[in-house]
């Protein structure tokens, strides 16, 4: 009959060994709908002459610029 011993033959090992982080399996991602015109908040990066030019126009600069990019998105269709 085999035994194990009481003891670990390297006592570092079975230390790290209880400290090591479990890996857990990712969980898989949700694919959500989006909703039709509902707006989704993001952030962006842009050159900052773009986002002044943009701003020049007082409020609603955000609209402009999707504006820009949906005419953007319509084209290259």
């Amino acid at each position: 009959m085999a035994t194990t011993p009481r003891r670990p033959a390297n006592p570092k090992d079975a230390a790290e060994a209880l400290f090591k982080p479990m890996k857990k399996a990712a969980a898989p991602a949700v694919e959500r709908r989006a909703i039709p015109n509902v707006k989704e908040l993001v952030s962006l990066k842009i050159d900052s002459d773009v986002l002044a030019h943009f701003q020049a126009d007082g409020p609603g600069w955000q609209d402009r610029i999707n504006d820009v990019l949906r005419a953007a998105m319509k084209q290259s269709l």
